[in-house]
């Protein structure tokens, strides 16, 4: 299995068996995480000390102190640190007590490889998005890790410097906006106003009020005169939002400004000369409103002088992961109590984030997270914390599939909620689960392995 990249990840493994330690050590580090490691407890915890680790793989049964008293340490100590617990058959019992007493995980011994590197990358690309999240929050930040993205950001690096008009366009909630003030940020004006106004979601006389101003008494509520954003931009960025909603006569006006750089704010003799750069988007095809008459092809020109793409997330499948796990850090900041720990997302999470088509993009992936983060009960998200069943029934994964193809589907994925509830209420006892279900244990833990559904998950 190719080892998940993790490069500043910092691990610590302890184990009493130095040859454990350094197989460890070397499996590790062929993902590029910085691994360490000690022979117990007492050790690990002088290291923890004097040194920042991301992530803790702890034996249970060793000398001088215990991998259950090395985690609660660990958890009154470094929240923030993650605990994956490896133990013998045997001790199975005292496992499930440490994932009770904070452990992220934990693999019994003798361990797979491939599993270790598995369960590890998943937890060290949520360990590194948080990192990030953390280091930079409040500042407006493109996930781009698939190509199609790349090529946006690549876009923005070059027409940033300059002064034309950028035209972005994409489906709703792809984060245009995020886009636009990316664009200014990176521009020689970055320390002048960015302003941005939604066009559809005023009027033309509140519009042309907003954009170009009005003096007292224009109209009724005028009780005072008032600047417009193209004026008090004072060379920054005006970002026009939905500009396939303006009205045909608001079109023109524009063009002239555009052309003279001129307003006259309503209810004046005379204009104003501003100076600005404008960045515009648009959810709908402009040329297809041009050939219907819908909207002036010499604004389209204008307003377009470069124009950006924006990929759906749905064409974009390399984004969705580490979109996730940035949005989950925010729906946990802002849903939860403060200190709260953060949810993790199950790899059943995952998957089921992946094969959903996000037809409300990046918007309905925050939404969705901010839901789970809410109704999840306990530090692991699962599929059904998510919400995501109906949407995707109604979709199907492929117009392709036929009748036999999709009750299939349909079968798979009532099996694994239904014994992802029944886990989740049972606190991860399979017995008890299966008793909750109507099922043997072997015919539970049969459909478990199906589906890849980990008791250590609940």
């Amino acid at each position: 299995m190719k080892a998940a990249r993790l490069e500043g990840l910092r691990v610590l493994v302890v184990d009493d068996e130095p040859d454990i330690r350094q197989g460890l050590r070397k499996l590790l580090g062929t993902s590029g995480a910085t691994v360490e490691a000690a022979a117990d407890g007492q050790e690990a915890l002088e290291r923890l000390e004097r040194e920042p680790f991301d992530l803790v793989l702890t034996d249970l049964m060793m000398p001088r102190r215990s991998g259950a008293e090395l985690l609660a340490d660990i958890g009154a100590r470094w929240p923030e640190i993650a605990v994956l617990v490896f133990t013998g058959y045997g001790t199975i019992q005292t496992a499930v007590a440490c994932l009770q007493g904070g452990a992220a995980h934990f693999i019994t011994k003798p361990f797979d490889n491939e599993e270790v590197l598995r369960i590890v990358g998943g937890m060290g690309r949520q360990l590194l998005a948080r990192r990030t999240l953390i280091a930079d929050r409040g500042a407006p930040a493109i996930v781009a890790e698939d190509p199609t993205m790349l090529r946006v950001l690549e876009l923005v690096r070059r027409v940033a410097p300059t002064p034309v008009p950028v035209l972005i366009e994409g489906e709703s909630g792809t984060g245009k906006e995020l886009v636009a003030r990316a664009i200014h940020e990176a521009s020689s004006v970055a320390s002048r106003p960015f302003s941005a106004v939604n066009a559809a979601a005023l009027p033309d006389t509140l519009l042309e009020s907003e954009l170009f101003g009005h003096k007292k008494g224009a109209f009724t509520g005028a009780d005072k005169d008032r600047q417009g954003l193209f004026a008090l931009a004072q060379g920054g960025t005006v970002f026009l939002d939905e500009v396939s909603s303006m009205s045909p006569a608001f079109q023109g006006k524009l063009l002239r400004v555009l052309q003279e750089k001129r307003v006259r704010p309503l209810g004046a003799g005379h204009d104003v000369e501003v100076e600005f750069r404008l960045v515009s988007a648009t959810n709908r095809p402009l040329e297809a409103m041009i050939r219907q008459g819908e909207f002036r092809e010499d604004l389209f020109y204008r307003i377009g002088v470069l124009r950006i793409p924006l990929p759906p997330l749905r064409d974009r499948p390399l984004d969705v992961e580490p979109l996730a796990l940035r949005l989950l850090e925010e729906a946990a900041h802002t849903c939860l109590p403060a200190g709260a720990p953060v949810p993790r997302l199950s790899g059943a999470a995952l998957e089921a984030l992946h094969q959903h088509r996000w037809p409300g993009n990046v918007r309905e992936l925050a939404n969705t997270l901010q839901r789970a983060v809410v109704v999840c009960p306990g530090d692991t998200i699962q599929p059904h914390h998510l919400g995501l069943a109906p949407t995707s029934w109604a979709e199907g994964p492929s117009e392709s599939l036929d009748y036999v193809e999709m009750k299939q589907v349909a079968i798979e994925r009532f099996q694994r909620e239904f014994v992802q509830r029944a886990l989740e209420a049972s606190g991860g006892n399979v017995s008890r689960a299966a008793e909750r279900c109507g099922l043997t244990r072997a015919a539970l833990q049969r459909i478990m392995r199906q589906h890849g559904i980990e008791r250590s998950a609940f």
